[in-house]
């Protein structure tokens, strides 16, 4: 086998192990949760620069206004609930690939001290902005 070869079964391999990662932190099971359990985790991209950390949370479908983020020792604590709409609760379902129900996600953070903390809506997604506290401060 060509080391060509190998490189591709490699790839095809690690994306496939991607593709696994993110079924399972997507999996949920409608109606088997019990109250408080998490039902299903929304995907997240986080980015750093030098002045903030962004975190972009996909929840499509979800009323942006009630889901509660909060930090907790260093993690960012995402909770909320995806209801489905009610003018199809008595429709035929053919496909349902959108997870439904309450929904947490727990996101360790890059050591260090965050101050303000902004949230935005775009796009179906909720935009959190951390700013990172100023490491050199004067004397105490």
């Amino acid at each position: 086998m060509d080391s060509r070869s190998r490189d591709w079964i490699w790839s095809e391999a690690i994306e496939m192990l991607r593709k696994l990662e993110r079924l399972h932190g997507q999996s949920f099971a409608p109606g088997s949760s019990a109250p408080g359990q998490t039902c299903w985790e929304p995907p997240i991209d986080m980015l750093e620069t030098d002045e903030e950390i962004l975190i972009i949370i996909a929840l499509p479908g979800v009323d942006l206004d009630q889901v509660v983020t909060r930090i907790e020792d260093g993690t960012l604590v995402i909770i909320g609930h995806r209801r489905f709409p009610p003018e199809l609760r008595h429709a035929i379902i053919h496909r349902l690939e959108l997870p439904q129900g309450r929904f947490e996600r727990r996101l360790a953070l890059p050591p260090g001290r965050y101050g303000a903390a902004r949230q935005l809506k775009s796009n179906g997604c909720l935009v959190v902005t951390l700013r990172k506290a100023s490491a050199t401060r004067g004397p105490r």
